[in-house]
């Protein structure tokens, strides 16, 4: 094993933590620009952290010496794990997290996704959607919600950094 995703992972889970400095400061910003800088941070922090996610899965791909270079999503590993006849514990969990709609995988997901979509209006916010789905799925949202969307940021970043080092806690006892 190369470590490659190992190391790809963490990159990405740093490049999360500086986008999240970045976008607390621009909370602070009094220059014209203070909502676009907060709006490309709000992305840049949803596209670090499923990135990061990314590469966790292709971190288990390696792990259990399946491609990585095809791999789209959990379905795909769970696919090609399945036609290897190998199970893995860590997919398992993963597949709960995505699965449940009022989760914090799933709506991290459906946030990220949300960037590359468009609203003219304000939707309503439900427990299978989050304040930051809507606000980077508006074109020009209200930034009177700001500090909530970084909340639920930072809360998403521990989970996923607590998720990780949990299952490779159990990836390396095998």
């Amino acid at each position: 094993m190369s470590g490659i995703y190992l190391a790809r992972t963490n990159q990405k889970l740093s490049f999360t933590r500086i986008h999240l400095e970045q976008l607390k400061q621009a909370q602070d910003d009094t220059s014209w620009s203070k909502h676009a800088l907060i709006e490309s941070f709000n992305e840049s922090v949803l596209f670090h952290m499923t990135s990061a996610y990314d590469a966790f899965l292709r971190e288990i791909a390696e792990v259990y010496k399946v491609d990585t270079e095809s791999l789209d999503g959990y379905r795909s590993l769970a696919a090609q794990l399945e036609s290897t006849g190998v199970e893995s514990p860590e997919l398992k969990q993963l597949s709960v997290l995505e699965n449940d709609a009022t989760g914090w995988l799933h709506k991290m997901i459906g946030a990220y996704e949300a960037c590359w979509h468009g609203a003219d209006r304000q939707e309503a916010i439900s427990e299978t959607t989050s304040l930051s789905e809507i606000h980077v799925l508006q074109v020009n949202p209200d930034h009177a919600e700001d500090k909530a969307i970084i909340a639920e940021y930072e809360s998403w970043f521990n989970a996923l950094s607590e998720l990780i080092d949990s299952l490779r806690e159990g990836m390396q006892e095998w």
